[in-house]
């Protein structure tokens, strides 16, 4: 279950006078906390500046702690800089053992405080904490809006001395920013794991990508657009810039995709598709322009302003036979057979590519007709490409 933050929590310090910074140094390492979810290593930067500061040999947050259905997953920084660590879901039993844990949310204690130097004694001091040579330990645990449980762990090797009453008011002035910092990186990947789903869906469909700038330069490409301008049949880049091959039909892509960088506040326009020619005679490609709307609040100008899809009809369809098959109930042969007629081909060309006789294929037919409720090879061909067959 996870915990909520105190209600009742200890004075936050309101200066960095309180600690053992300056203020330059204070802003210096607030920075870094929210330049976190941009770290190569998230909070890399962040947790080597405490570990400096805070004299310790590892400074570590733990993203997620281990559990019975997954490993615990840590940043952690030491003597050669940050890593991302996964704990194995082995070491589950053993990261309970750990006397540090259950700390009240929003509080910065040492062990010591928590706990006599029993310990020390114990089998996850001898498995963990000796061979990284820890004595000192002063932590605190964050609950985020979204309910992650998260822990900042400092520490410090034998030898040395505990954690001091300004140790621990830095540490506690940093808590809401870290929070805020974390909750920002959790938005940030949740909204790239959608947009991840969805360009993958839009390779699946078949449907090419081109994402344009303010100024019509071309800021990303998806899987499919990238092969079809690799085959420079029809459309191409140049100068980062989109173009169609012959003249007439390239001033049309261009006034379509002048009209979808039209600003903000501008009269809306009706996406209008059109048709380029491909020189090599193969099918015409269909491209529709439109604008990307802008968030109330959007201030970067290099954000995605008009997006251009391209369609090629000739490209074939990756339906997956297994997915056919239990989709609409049909054998392993029946939905071979269904894939070859959605990708063009006829149905001698799918006997002679299946092996098998003519009649036998027929027969297939006729039974894929009966189980998917169709009568005409064209509406087959539509049902299986319109289906959640196609986004698999």
């Amino acid at each position: 279950m996870s915990r909520q933050p105190a209600s009742q929590r200890p004075p936050e310090p309101t200066s960095p006078e309180e600690t053992p910074l300056s203020i330059d140094e204070f802003s210096t390492v607030i920075g870094a906390i929210y330049q976190g979810p941009l770290d190569p290593v998230p909070w890399g930067g962040a947790l080597v500046m405490l570990r400096e500061i805070m004299r310790s040999n590892w400074a570590t947050l733990i993203l997620r702690p281990a559990s019975t259905d997954q490993p615990a997953l840590l940043i952690r920084a030491g003597e050669h800089g940050p890593e991302v660590y996964h704990a194995a879901y082995s070491h589950y039993e053993m990261f309970s053992m750990d006397p540090f844990v259950g700390l009240p949310v929003d509080r910065v204690v040492t062990i010591d405080e928590m706990s006599d130097t029993s310990w020390m004694t114990g089998e996850f001091y001898e498995t963990f904490l000796e061979p990284n040579n820890i004595r000192y330990i002063m932590g605190a645990d964050i609950v985020t809006e979204g309910g992650a449980d998260c822990r900042l762990r400092l520490t410090r090797p034998r030898g040395t001395h505990d954690f001091s009453a300004k140790d621990k008011a830095l540490c506690l002035a940093l808590l809401p920013h870290l929070r805020r910092s974390v909750t920002l990186h959790s938005r940030i990947e949740r909204i790239e794991t959608e947009r991840l789903l969805y360009s993958t869906t839009m390779d699946r469909m078949l449907v090419g990508t081109v994402l344009f700038d303010e100024k019509g330069g071309i800021l990303r490409t998806n899987r499919v657009a990238d092969a079809v301008l690799a085959e420079k049949d029809g459309v191409r880049i140049s100068q980062n810039r989109l173009h169609a091959e012959l003249p007439a039909e390239d001033r049309e892509l261009q006034r379509l995709i002048k009209a979808g960088l039209a600003p903000a506040g501008a009269t809306p326009t009706v996406p209008q598709p059109m048709s380029v020619t491909r020189c090599s005679g193969r099918a015409s490609l269909g491209v529709l322009v439109r604008p990307v709307p802008a968030g109330e609040w959007s201030e970067d100008r290099h954000r995605p302003t008009a997006i251009a899809f391209i369609r090629d009809p000739e490209r074939k369809s990756q339906l997956s036979v297994e997915m056919v098959r239990h989709l609409f109930g049909l054998t392993g042969a029946e939905a071979a057979l269904a894939l070859l007629l959605a990708n063009g081909f006829t149905l001698d060309e799918a006997a002679a590519e299946l092996k098998i006789r003519k009649n036998t294929i027929r027969a297939h037919l006729r039974s894929i007709f009966a189980k998917t409720g169709v009568r005409r090879q064209t509406t087959l061909i539509h049902l299986l490409l319109s289906s959640v067959a196609s986004i698999s």
